[in-house]
């Protein structure tokens, strides 16, 4: 007898992992993005993408590109893997893209766990969504200056006048956009309590000027888009907003600049929170494992890393 329910399951699990694959190769090109203009080169194989020189801080040296690594039907096996990257430095970090590795034997423990998110390119009636009137809506467009980046990084959460990971060359890569929302000049309502409120606001995100943002990379020939480091910035909450406010935007803005376009990521806590009350749906885990410490450096074999 023919299970309708069972064969819509597995479709499911087909659809979800067909979309985990997309948006984990989607982060390796950003990852790999992010290394070229630092100088380094990566190397995509069929099973990962692979730095064989530290990384910037933050950025995997390696993302996994299969989820049968390590497995009799791979093609590879973890150590194949992290021979690699540079292990024999602090710092050393995988993004396991389908939560199926086992690096604790080679030294490494989980930083932390999060969800590929994908987002339809027309998103059901039905989905999830967060629209709401702000009292002070948002502008978002796309940073095309050096001066203007080192700004967003400093939002992002940068020291100021450095850019962190992120370098000018990014902003001459054409899958590459940084997107940032800043306060419109129109009030609303009306009164000198309301203009003294208006003002205050204003002249906080003056000193700030970009209240959110997030880096925008296609891929797939330029059919997928990844969200990547979608942020709030803490002066944003001068003007009531939130992380459900800044993707409501940030959907907006990236489908009216492609639309059409499905969207990927990962997330976790509230911004997952907020991405799936915008539409998104999770599809499926990751992990990152990491090692900060040499394999023979006298207290062992584990430790902390710069990020990833």
């Amino acid at each position: 007898m023919n299970d309708p329910g069972g064969a819509a399951a597995v479709a499911e699990m087909a659809d979800h992992a067909a979309w985990v694959r997309a948006a984990a190769r989607n982060n390796a090109e950003w990852c790999d993005a992010v290394c070229r203009a630092h100088g380094l080169r990566g190397d995509f194989g069929d099973d990962a993408w692979t730095s064989p020189h530290r990384t910037p801080p933050l950025y995997p040296d390696a993302v996994t590109l299969t989820g049968r690594l390590g497995t009799s039907a791979g093609a590879g096996t973890a150590a194949d893997l992290l021979a690699r990257i540079d292990t024999a430095s602090p710092g050393c970090s995988v993004k396991d893209s389908f939560a199926c590795l086992d690096l604790a034997p080679a030294g490494f423990e989980v930083l932390f766990e999060a969800q590929w998110i994908h987002r339809p390119a027309q998103a059901p009636a039905s989905a999830p969504a967060f629209p709401r009137c702000l009292a002070h809506p948002l502008e978002w467009d796309v940073i095309t200056e050096p001066g203007d980046l080192s700004a967003w990084a400093a939002a992002w959460g940068a020291e100021p006048g450095d850019c962190g990971p992120f370098r000018p060359e990014l902003l001459t890569d054409d899958a590459t956009h940084f997107l940032r929302a800043r306060p419109t000049t129109a009030t609303t309502g009306t009164g000198t309590a309301t203009a003294t409120a208006t003002a205050t606001a204003t002249a906080t995100a003056t000193a700030t000027n970009i209240l959110a943002g997030a880096i925008a990379i296609l891929s797939d020939g330029g059919e997928l888009i990844g969200l990547s480091n979608v942020f709030t910035a803490p002066e944003a909450a001068t003007f009531g907003i939130g992380p459900r406010d800044t993707w409501a935007g940030c959907v907006s803005a990236v489908s009216a600049r492609w639309p059409g376009l499905p969207v990927v990521g990962y997330e976790s806590g509230a911004d997952l929170e907020a991405a799936t009350a915008n539409g998104f749906r999770a599809v499926g885990p990751l992990c990152v494992w990491w090692r900060a410490v040499r394999p023979d450096a006298d207290h062992g074999d584990t430790g902390v890393t710069e990020g990833a």
